[in-house]
């Protein structure tokens, strides 16, 4: 999440929600059936009247509007008002607020590490077992999720409190169909047949990838998601977990041989547009538009589903641009289909009976696909209805996590901001120039033993 935060633009500080009436709905109860109405219904046996929620979250400017869409239909059905509120610095705001004895009643969050934080310090509710049950039952990958709204309490007991809800994908592949049908390249099912391909292009005359890692002060973060989702191609999911927590460190030799499987990729000058010095020079906003130019300038790029932000405008996805999902390695056939990618959290802060309706809220399929139906949403719900996707991409975009075996939780939000926004990013950059991954590997260990 700290990588998506370098994309946006700041917004207000604070935004107060007022109750909705139904006719302000985006959409109506009972009209379209890509929806659950049944949801709805039972929302309204939620007598709420009287009850206010105060709802604490990270979205601001075209993301609130959306999210209090959703909230709409909470505040109609149960009538309930609901204060939603946020902040450009949101992760702090919250800390601020609750150790001052003014929480809300329920606070969204995208950082797993401030959510152990305050966990630990004893400022969130647990939530009862047949929500954790709900997650693993309903949840694509739904173990992965269930221990990644566990954390430890201030006893040190390992507790469920944070329900996810709105997810984001980042194992994608971005290609011009058109590219790839005059050339009759096929998109791969297998880590290796998308080597093959690579071969192929470059043996056709072309450059298989477009690779930027160019962010300004968060230089390298790109080639982080790259050795995360080797790393959940070639390792079992506790040691993914276990690396992101400096129980397996860099040096060990599963980190480092996904550090190599991506030099190999860029040290290749005919396998990235503009050869190996132009992986670090070029911004991560510039890259993909190789893909685009006549001829082609590359024919495959990794990158997570806000990309298409940065496409040439005109563009349409699904005709002018598509994806594949990041292929397993049939080497490591036994670790099925790993996503990567974020979320964001739901805990309650302040309990209150307005408070648990609204993690049940969350729990049905409406409230997922309100947004869904909109944009920028994606649920690994199974019980959502697909067809309530804005568009195609989405919908396939929402399969990918379906389908998950595993999910892991972007790795370097994970880690301690020293390394995973620190040298874990510097590390890549230095690693691109030429510096071998052990010895990369090895600096950014360092780093993290100095951690106090």
């Amino acid at each position: 999440m700290k990588k998506l935060l370098l994309l946006g633009t700041a917004f207000a500080a604070l935004a107060l929600a007022v109750p909705a009436q139904a006719a302000d709905l985006k959409f109506k109860p009972g009209e379209e059936s890509k929806f659950n109405w049944a949801n709805y219904e039972d929302l309204k046996k939620m007598d709420l009247k009287g009850e206010t929620l105060t709802v604490f979250g990270p979205w601001r400017g075209p993301d609130e509007t959306q999210f209090q869409s959703v909230l709409d239909y909470f505040r109609e059905a149960t009538g309930a008002t609901i204060n939603y509120s946020s902040s450009e610095n949101y992760e702090q705001q919250i800390v601020i607020d609750t150790q001052a004895g003014s929480p809300p009643n329920i606070a969204i969050l995208p950082q797993p590490g401030l959510i152990q934080d305050l966990a630990s310090k004893g400022m969130l509710t647990p939530l009862d077992d047949a929500t954790a049950a709900y997650v693993k039952d309903n949840y694509g990958a739904g173990q992965s999720w269930v221990d990644l709204g566990t954390y430890k309490d201030k006893d040190g007991n390992a507790k469920f409190f944070a329900y996810p809800w709105k997810q984001d994908l980042k194992s994608m592949v971005w290609y011009v169909p058109e590219n790839f049908e005059e050339n009759d390249y096929k998109v791969p099912e297998t880590w290796e047949d998308m080597m093959k391909l690579s071969d192929q292009i470059i043996a056709d005359g072309g450059v298989p990838w477009c690779i930027g890692l160019g962010s300004g002060g968060a230089t390298g973060w790109p080639a982080t998601d790259w050795v995360e989702d080797i790393m959940l191609r070639t390792v079992k999911p506790d040691v993914y977990v276990k690396w992101t927590k400096n129980e397996v460190p860099f040096t060990d030799p599963q980190v480092v041989n996904a550090l190599k499987i991506f030099n190999d990729i860029v040290q290749n000058p005919k396998m990235v547009d503009g050869g190996t010095a132009a992986v670090a020079a070029t911004d991560f906003r510039d890259s993909p538009k190789g893909l685009f130019s006549v001829p082609p300038k590359c024919y495959m790029h990794r990158m997570a589903s806000f990309i298409p932000s940065f496409f040439p405008e005109g563009k349409k996805l699904g005709e002018d641009a598509d994806f594949f999902y990041l292929p397993p390695m049939a080497s490591h056939a036994d670790l099925g289909k790993p996503v990567l990618g974020a979320g964001t959290f739901a805990m309650v802060t302040k309990d209150s009976k307005a408070a648990r309706a609204f993690i049940e809220f969350l729990k049905m399929p409406l409230s997922h696909e309100i947004w869904m139906a909109q944009s920028g949403f994606l649920s690994a719900l199974k019980t959502t209805k697909p067809e309530a996707y804005a568009n195609d991409i989405l919908r396939r975009e929402g399969e990918v996590l379906l389908n998950a075996s595993t999910f892991g939780f972007d790795g370097s939000d994970l880690m301690p901001g020293k390394i995973g926004a620190g040298s874990f990013w510097t590390g890549m950059i230095d690693m691109v120039g030429g510096k071998a991954p052990d010895a990369v590997a090895a600096d950014i260990q360092k780093s993290w033993d100095g951690i106090k």
